[in-house]
């Protein structure tokens, strides 16, 4: 086991679709983040291909002058899935009770993750899934910044730095065989202090990247 059970742990343990009932039509990241992730799925992905967009919401931040064959939607809450006009096809499921996607193998060309991986308490089950519905070459690609529910992520995540959050999500990609070693985008914010005092500064962008072998 890569997590301890302590590890894993939530400060409230109630119902995770209870707690994502409430339709919250928000964006979780500011606009520079937004626009960087944007640029970066340009650059990573192709067009006619199929996407996965698991843990979304009514925003997929994927390019608009891209036309993809399929893209597929999960998420907690389905009135955010059904107002999200890039997706083709959604479904709701609680990845924490049942890590496995009711998707066939290697039927996605990528997988993304946006700002939601720091609530998965069974990363090691879920990112074998990842690699099970990509084709060889397909492109996994999990992007976060610094802020959360803090009440639903995982203490692994809530008790480390956001150099220590970066590692652990590399080890989410190591820990299944098969995928290429993950790379790492990271672009600090530029004034930390006045972010953390809620001040501006822009929010942080990562960014780590696998592929299919």
């Amino acid at each position: 086991m890569m997590l301890r059970p302590n590890q894993r742990q939530k400060l409230d343990s109630s119902d995770d679709q209870q707690f994502y009932a409430d339709s919250r039509f928000v964006t979780h990241v500011d606009d520079g983040f937004i626009q960087q992730l944007t640029d970066l799925y340009r650059d990573r992905l192709k067009p006619n291909t199929r996407i996965f967009d698991m843990m979304s919401s009514w925003v997929s931040h994927l390019p608009k002058d891209i036309e993809f064959a399929h893209i597929e939607g999960h998420g907690l809450n389905e009135e955010e899935l059904a107002r999200n006009p890039q997706l083709n096809h959604y479904f709701v499921q609680n990845l924490n009770e049942n890590p496995k996607f009711p998707l066939k193998d290697q039927d996605f060309d990528a997988v993304l993750n946006t700002v939601s991986v720091q609530y998965l308490q069974y990363p090691e089950a879920v990112f074998s899934e990842i690699h099970r519905v990509l084709k060889p070459g397909g492109v996994a690609i999990v992007s976060f910044s610094n802020r959360m529910f803090f009440q639903k992520a995982i203490e692994a995540w809530r008790e480390g730095s956001e150099a220590s959050r970066v590692e652990l999500v590399k080890h989410y990609f190591e820990s299944v065989p098969g995928f290429t070693p993950p790379e790492v985008i990271a672009r600090q914010s530029k004034a930390p202090i006045l972010q953390w005092l809620g001040a501006g500064g822009g929010d942080p962008f990562y960014a780590v990247i696998a592929y299919r072998k």
